[in-house]
């Protein structure tokens, strides 16, 4: 499992190190690592370190010294190392140990420009510019270098915009220019710790950025670099360690990875039955929404549970038998049939009766996936107990449902700050978050929050929720009663099923081979998913 730390955590770990008097040493230490990381990089592109092209831009303090350092040592292999300082205070032994290592030194403003060029016609731009201990953007001059050379090199996230198309670490193949000659690969870009402008804390991004093709970070991950949108800026991310890891003390975030998708997947026991294997009661679709209906179910039945029962009209349910037979439909209320959880609330917008039954799944008292026209069932924490519930808004959902509870939000500050968002909206109301989007997050009103980066832009189509709300009601059903560890908070494991679910849910959407997918198509692809991930898959 990854697990990822807020800068202040990182900060108290090192200090005892640092009263030590261990600070050069950890300094080197992160250094060689980021030197071995522009080193892998300029591998993948076909180069060696020796007759490389290295740029750096340079900040004040530790990671402009932990940059510089790196520099020296590829300066004394044979690269041609160009570091633009863009303060009057760089670390005064790491750029000594540069100069004599051969590295050019530059100053900004006077010769940013000079640099920018020369920059953008490197293998490899190493941004030492803004640490762990960096608040806010980048000032000046740094702020308009950054935005020069993401104008030269087409990548970055500036003040106008999101990120630009980057040409990434192992691109070998040119591209077309307008007279018909061959262009040179731009330089890759390698973030001394985390991408400058990038929060270490909260991952929010503050413009200019220049968008990394590789991260490597020092002592632990934070918890910036798994969280939207800060990790869309990232790249690939290599941990340096520095022997942080016995002070670092509880996780702020955490990542399933696959051997823990494969551990946590439910398998049926030789003496289940298809009761015990987990029974989904499914709460969703109208006459205005039946495809809702249609894919939650296809989705929850492709899981492999014992069961999926379908509460709803008549029409939907002759519908749900053409696809899916083995699903068993009735007008029943919630109270009059035996499931382990229930998802409510897909499509059942307008549909009085639908609701009735949205709001007695959500009484159950039963782990309950709640989502879309459900979530205005949702009330803050004390009116009922909801430490059932899991909660599946997309971000105009959670900002909807913040203000409802007296958090006046919009879209944009969800998307902005999408962690704390959620983690807001747990602490409000009691029950388990899942707040979709290009990181899902799952915050536990317990305290633990998961970061999944699983998805793909073709995920981003309508009805994909729907078939995420199956995936999750289908897990949460095959996963109920199993045997929990010694204290773990129960909250807790329904965030663990929940981020399982939208790690499942994303890599639906992988190795499409560039077709096109609707949310139709999702479901078929589960039974081959699910076998990749669990090591059974060819």
């Amino acid at each position: 499992m990854l697990r990822a730390y807020t800068a202040a955590a990182i900060r108290a770990a090192e200090q005892p190190l640092l009263d030590a008097g261990r600070g050069a040493e950890l300094m080197q230490r992160a250094a060689h690592g980021l030197a071995m990381g522009v080193g892998a990089v300029l591998r993948g592109r076909g180069r060696g370190v020796y007759g490389s092209h290295v740029a750096l831009l340079i900040g004040s303090g530790n990671n402009g010294g932990d940059a510089l350092f790196a520099g020296a040592w590829l300066a004394s292999h044979g690269a041609r190392t160009t570091a633009l300082l863009t303060s009057a205070r760089p670390h005064a032994q790491a750029l000594a140990a540069f100069e004599k290592a051969g590295g050019r030194v530059q100053s900004a403003p006077g010769d940013s420009e000079a640099f920018c060029v020369s920059a953008a016609r490197a293998d490899v731009i190493v941004d030492g510019l803004l640490g762990t201990g960096g608040h806010g953007g980048l000032r000046e001059p740094s702020a308009s270098v950054v935005v020069r050379l993401c104008e030269i090199t087409g990548g970055g996230s500036t003040a106008g915009g999101g990120r630009g198309p980057r040409r990434g670490a192992g691109t070998d193949a040119g591209s077309a220019t307008p007279g018909g000659a061959t262009a040179k690969p731009g330089p890759a870009v390698v973030a001394c710790d985390l991408p400058s402008g990038v929060d270490a804390t909260t991952g929010e991004v503050h413009r200019p950025v220049l968008a990394a093709d590789l991260t490597v970070t020092f002592g632990a991950a934070k918890t910036g670099l798994l969280a939207a949108p800060g990790e869309q800026l990232r790249g690939e991310v290599d941990v340096v360690g520095l022997g942080l890891e016995g002070g670092l003390g509880e996780p702020d975030l955490l990542r399933l990875e696959p051997a823990d998708l494969a551990a946590l997947l439910p398998r049926p026991g030789a003496a289940d039955q298809k009761y015990t294997r987990g029974v989904a009661g499914i709460v969703a679709g109208s006459a205005q929404y039946p495809g809702a209906a249609l894919l939650a179910v296809a989705a929850a039945s492709a899981c492999g549970p014992g069961m999926v029962r379908y509460l709803g009209a008549p029409a939907v349910s002759a519908a749900l038998h053409v696809r899916n037979p083995e699903a068993v439909c009735s007008e029943d209320a919630p109270d009059d049939v035996r499931v382990q959880a229930w998802l409510a609330g897909p499509g059942i917008n307008g549909d009085d009766a639908q609701l009735v039954r949205a709001r007695r799944a959500l009484a159950s008292g039963l782990p309950t996936a709640v989502d879309a026209g459900a979530l205005e069932l949702v009330g803050r924490a004390g009116t009922a107990d909801q430490s059932h519930l899991v909660l599946t808004p997309h971000a105009g959902e959670l900002a909807a449902l913040l203000t409802r509870l007296g958090q006046e939000t919009d879209r944009v500050d969800v998307e902005a700050s999408p962690l704390q968002a959620a983690r807001k909206a747990a602490a409000l109301t009691g029950a388990t978050v899942l707040l979709k989007g290009p990181t899902t997050f799952v915050s536990s009103p317990g305290g633990r929050t998961y970061a999944q980066g699983d998805g793909t832009p073709s995920l981003a189509t309508a009805g994909s929720g729907d078939t995420l709300g199956g995936i999750l009601v289908a897990l949460l059903a095959m996963t109920a009663g199993r045997e929990q560890s010694a204290g773990a908070d129960p909250r807790d494991t329904l965030a663990e099923t929940a981020a399982l679910a939208a790690a499942l849910h994303g890599r639906l959407g992988r190795d499409a081979a560039g077709a096109p997918l609707n949310a139709g198509m999702l479901a078929g692809r589960i039974p081959a998913v699910w076998a990749a991930m669990s090591g059974t898959g060819g």
